[in-house]
């Protein structure tokens, strides 16, 4: 069994000290009450929730799993699942960020963030059930008719209902131009929809009354391709449009998946056998929608790296200072033992030091995010919006493709701390592994979201946000240029971006040339942004850590820092190299 404490102190470092959050979220529209204090009270509250209430079903919920009883095409989910969940609905979770309209609370992104990661470390699967649900009520809230928003997402933000996302099918992976999912148009203005999909998280469960699915079909009339995809509503049981809820419509599960990982979580097999469905939106505009979803999602499975991540440091470290293995090589450090503990093992400080910089400058750069979207829904300058817009476009790759494999190594880590302890299950650190590895899948894989950055955002849409990016980390160099306190990080820092800038021009330049180069590229250029991301959140980090932390606080940011700047931050060079390799280092195999 494995223990988690929330991180409240550098949760509230990174908030406060690091991001200033008060001051930038008073200001905005709606934020007036967004002090400090309630920031703070909220987080207790989370921190509460997730350790008492969460953290001791992760296990029993992984080793339980969920059933499926193909009869009544039901899925049972863990012992304590329901309870918890109506402990969520209670506290007012499911609407913590959602329109007060709506019975939300409208409290900010940048804290929901800061709540998924502690659900995240404390329960990963069990937080699979609302992640897919407020991506949906989010599209609702965007692309949904009035009626819609009423009859729908209002009992969502409620949580007595769930949403999913119901994109993929057999032989539509992630390209969902190949979708064939039928939907027919009925005289009532709704639609009947005939398909089926799969991969479907939360697709069917016992811990609400109604499952709202958002479906991608096919009119009659659509174009090939995805130009030709429409975006629908398709409840569990049918909602007239009161609301009243009435008999079960003609979606059910096929199946639950057998899987490596998150097995209190249900995969489904979904089969629409013309289920009544609403259009949301415009007819073939329904990529729209799905970006909503999508672009929620992904943020959001970023968080889940750094949630695992954490749990797995918090405890390789405890750890690492109570196993008593060998002696330090300059001689026993507790003589008066049989043996010293881990922890005066370079190597085990190493593995332990890659954990933390991982999980610490992750959590600043999500977070860092997280404030821009509430900047982007909330500012009252357009141009403050659009910035922030294109800044979170940007930065949704790299929090969701760089943070989510980095979490493969760090709780990889955690379990070589162990030692062969750590491959036993009873030690509770291998279902992190086990529940992390599906993270790089899920919501794109990660050579998806490199073409989504290097492709889309560095090449299609001009760079918008690496160019607001790269001019703050060029304004924090420049500020900090005689500050003593972080001038051993703002040369390494500064030659960092100057090479990324030149990387990117190149990339671009041999890419108009060879199209073929952008794939090439595409996955360690990723990698190459998100190492000098967290480089710059480092420096900052170490920048913000004044007086008002202790010196122990204090002294680990820093000596972190210059980990991440010695041993990891020299990463680039590889990553530079393969992308210089090009094309031609690939060539055709099989």
């Amino acid at each position: 069994m494995t223990m988690y404490k929330a991180p409240l102190d550098d949760m509230r470092f990174v908030l406060h000290d690091l991001f200033g959050a008060e001051a930038t979220l008073t200001p905005l529209a709606g934020g007036e009450g967004h002090t400090r204090d309630l920031l703070d009270a909220v987080l207790e509250e989370a921190a509460r929730f997730n350790e008492q209430v969460l953290a001791p079903l992760n296990a029993s919920g992984d080793a339980q799993g969920c059933h499926f009883d193909k009869a009544t095409a039901t899925v049972t989910t863990p012992k304590g699942f329901k309870e918890a969940y109506r402990t969520y609905v209670e506290g007012g979770w499911a609407g913590l960020t959602m329109p007060e309209a709506m019975g939300g609370q409208a409290l900010p992104e940048v804290l929901g963030v800061a709540m998924k990661e502690m659900l995240d470390s404390a329960n990963l699967a069990w937080g699979n059930y609302p992640l897919l649900s407020q991506g949906a009520a989010h599209a609702l809230q965007l692309h949904g008719d009035d009626w819609q928003k009423q009859v729908f997402l209002k009992p969502m933000v409620e949580g007595r209902w769930c949403g999913s996302m119901c994109l993929t099918e057999p032989q539509a992976g992630s390209d969902l131009g190949l979708l064939k999912t039928r939907a027919e148009p009925g005289a009532d203005g709704s639609y009947r929809i005939t398909g089926t999909k799969i991969f479907i998280t939360a697709g069917e469960h016992d811990l609400t009354e109604n499952i709202v699915h958002l479906v991608l079909a096919r009119l009659p009339d659509a174009p090939p391709g995805s130009r030709g995809i429409s975006l629908f509503v398709v409840p569990k049981f049918k909602v007239a449009r009161d609301g009243t809820m009435g008999e079960r419509n003609a979606v059910a599960a096929g199946a639950i998946e057998h899987k490596m990982g998150i097995h209190a979580s249900p995969t489904c097999v979904m089969n629409f056998d013309g289920a009544e469905g609403w259009l949301i939106g415009q007819p073939h505009k329904g990529l729209f929608g799905m970006f909503t979803m999508m672009n929620a999602a992904r943020l959001a499975v970023g968080v889940q790296g750094v949630g695992l991540a954490e749990r797995a440091l918090q405890n390789s470290l405890n750890y690492a200072r109570e196993r008593l293995q060998g002696r330090a090589l300059s001689g026993p450090a507790y003589p008066d033992k049989p043996a010293d503990p881990l922890l005066v093992h370079p190597d085990v400080r190493r593995m332990l030091l890659t954990q933390r910089a991982i999980v610490e400058g992750g959590r600043a750069l999500m977070l860092y995010a997280a404030l821009q979207l509430d900047i982007e829904e909330r500012a009252a300058d357009e141009a403050a919006r659009a910035k922030a817009g294109e800044l979170v476009a940007f930065l949704i790759p790299i929090v969701k493709g760089v943070l989510t494999e980095l979490a493969q190594e760090s709780v990889k880590e955690a379990v070589q701390v162990y030692g062969g302890h750590g491959y036993i299950a009873e030690n509770g650190v291998e279902q992190f592994v086990r529940d992390a590895r599906i993270i790089t899948l899920y919501e794109g894989t990660t050579g998806i979201q490199a073409m989504d950055l290097l492709g889309r955002k560095i090449m299609q849409l001009k760079g918008a946000g690496f160019r607001h990016f790269m001019a703050e980390i060029g304004g924090f160099c420049q500020q900090h240029a005689g500050d003593a306190a972080v001038a051993e990080f703002i040369g390494p820092l500064s030659k960092a971006a100057g090479e990324w800038q030149a990387l990117t021009m190149a990339v671009a330049e041999r890419a108009q040339a060879n199209p073929e180069e952008l794939g090439a590229a595409a996955v360690d250029y990723l990698y190459y942004s998100g190492y000098v991301a967290l480089a710059y959140m480092w420096a900052r980090s170490v920048a913000a850590a004044g007086s008002a932390q202790s010196p122990g606080f204090k002294q680990a940011k820093r000596d972190t820092a210059r980990f991440y700047f010695a041993r990891m931050l020299p990463r680039c060079a590889m990553h530079r190299a393969a992308i210089e390799a090009g094309v031609e280092s690939l060539p055709s195999i099989g």
